[in-house]
C-alpha cells in the first residue's frame, strides 16, 4: 500500500475527529457562547448538510485542477475554519466555520477516494479504501475522546485547535506525496454516475450508515435506561464499538477486493439480524456489550467493499467519489434523525436500534436484487 494513502488515512482522522467530536462539547459550546443545547446541536446537523450537498458538487468544481492543488486546497480551508472557530465568540461565526468546513471536508472526501484508488492496483481498490475507513475509526475511538479530555481541561476551544493543528500536519505530508495529475474529466461524466446499478449501491451505502448510526448515536441511553448498566460503563461501550469497527476495518479490506459479493450478502444479512437480537435482547448486558463489539465489527467491515464498489462499476470516474460521499453522509444524517424522532414519539430508547434493524432489512433485500442476478449473469 503506498505511503500517500495513509497519509490520506491520517487526514480522513482529523476530519472525521471534527465531525463527530461535537457530541461531547455541546453544552461548553453552548454555556459560552450563551445559546441553547439545540442550537449547539445545530452545528453538528450543519456539518452533516454540508457534507451531503458538498461532495458531488466540489467534485465537479475542481475536475480542473491537479490533484494535489484540489486536495491541498481543502485541506488549508478546512485548518483555517477550525482557526477560526476556536478564536470567535459569536456563534454565527462559528456556524458559518462549521458548513464552510464540511464543503472542504467533502470536496476532500470526493478527491482522496479517487486518489487512494488511483495509486493502487486495479484489484486493490477496498484495501485502499479500509484505509482512509481506518480513520473514520480512529476517530470514534481517539479523536472523539481525546476532543472530550481536551475539552474537558482546557476548554471546547483547545479541541478546535488540536483538529486545525492535525490538519496543518496532513496537509503538508500529503504535499510531499500526491503526485500531480490533473483527471481528464469531461462534462457528462456525471451521467454514467446516476444509472440504476450505481443508484442502487449509493442507497445501500446509505441504508447501512443510517442503521449504525441510528444505534450508535444513542448508545450511551440505552446502555443506561435499557441495559441498565452504570453510567461509567458507556465510554466502555463507545471502546467496545470501535474497536469491533477496527476490527471490520482490517478484515473488510482484506476480503472485499477478492470476495466482494460474499461480504455484502452476508456482511449486511448478519447485520440486520445483530440488530434484531439487540432490540430484543438489550435488557441483558451480555448481549449489549458483545453486540456492541460485533455491530461495530460488521458495520464497519462492510465499509470498504460499499465504497469500493462504486469504484468497480464506473471505473476512472473522477467524480465516484462524491457520490459515495454524499451517500455516506445521507446515511449518517437520516439514522440519528430517525433514531431521535423515534425516541420523541415515546417509544422509549430501545427503538432506535428497532430503527436500525428495518433499516438492515430494506438493505438486505436490496443488496439480494443486485447481487445475485450479477452472479447468475457472471455465471452465464
Amino acid at each position: 500500500m503506498p505511503f500517500a494513502v495513509y497519509l490520506l488515512g491520517l487526514a480522513v482522522f482529523a476530519q472525521s475527529t471534527s465531525e463527530f467530536m461535537l457530541s461531547g462539547l455541546v453544552p461548553d459550546i453552548a454555556a459560552d457562547l450563551r445559546v441553547s443545547i439545540a442550537d449547539a446541536g445545530y452545528l453538528t446537523s450543519a456539518f452533516a448538510v454540508g457534507m451531503i450537498a458538498g461532495a458531488p458538487l466540489l467534485a465537479i468544481l475542481a475536475r480542473r485542477w491537479s490533484q494535489r492543488r484540489a486536495v491541498t486546497a481543502f485541506l488549508v480551508v478546512f485548518a483555517a475554519t477550525h482557526v477560526l472557530g476556536a478564536l470567535t465568540s459569536s456563534y454565527a461565526v462559528l456556524l458559518g466555520a462549521r458548513i464552510v468546513a464540511a464543503l472542504a471536508n467533502a470536496g476532500f472526501w470526493a478527491l482522496a477516494t479517487t486518489v487512494a484508488v488511483g495509486l493502487v492496483a486495479a484489484d486493490a481498490k477496498g484495501r485502499a479504501m479500509s484505509v482512509l475507513m481506518g480513520g473514520v475509526t480512529l476517530a470514534c475511538v481517539v479523536g472523539v475522546p481525546g476532543g472530550a479530555v481536551l475539552g474537558q481541561a482546557w476548554g471546547w476551544r483547545s479541541a478546535f485547535w488540536a483538529v486545525a493543528a492535525l490538519a496543518v500536519v496532513a496537509t503538508l505530508a500529503v504535499v510531499r506525496t500526491i503526485p500531480v495529475s490533473k483527471p481528464d474529466t469531461p462534462a457528462t461524466a456525471v451521467r454514467p454516475l446516476l444509472r440504476r446499478p450505481l443508484l442502487l449501491t449509493y442507497a445501500t451505502n446509505a441504508l447501512v450508515q443510517g442503521a449504525t448510526f441510528a444505534s450508535f448515536t444513542y448508545l450511551a441511553p440505552l446502555v443506561t435506561e435499557v441495559t441498565g448498566l452504570p453510567g461509567a460503563w458507556v465510554p466502555g461501550s463507545l471502546v467496545l464499538f470501535g474497536a469491533g469497527a477496527c476490527a471490520g476495518i482490517v478484515f473488510g479490506g482484506r476480503v472485499a477486493d477478492a470476495r466482494p459479493r460474499t461480504v455484502l450478502l452476508a456482511g449486511t444479512s448478519a447485520l440486520a439480524v445483530g440488530w434484531v437480537v439487540l432490540a430484543v435482547g438489550a435488557s441483558s448486558a451480555v448481549v449489549t456489550l458483545v453486540l456492541v463489539f460485533v455491530q461495530g465489527m460488521l458495520a464497519f467491515g462492510l465499509a470498504p467493499a460499499l465504497t469500493s464498489r462504486v469504484f468497480y462499476q464506473a471505473p476512472g470516474n473522477a467524480l465516484a467519489g462524491g457520490f459515495t460521499t454524499a451517500a455516506f453522509n445521507v446515511g449518517n444524517t437520516l439514522g440519528p434523525a430517525l433514531g431521535g424522532l423515534a425516541i420523541e414519539a415515546g417509544f422509549g430508547f430501545r427503538s432506535p436500534v428497532v430503527v436500525s434493524a428495518l433499516l438492515m432489512i430494506v438493505s438486505v433485500a436490496q443488496v439480494h436484487a443486485q447481487v445475485r442476478p450479477a452472479r447468475r449473469e457472471v455465471g452465464a
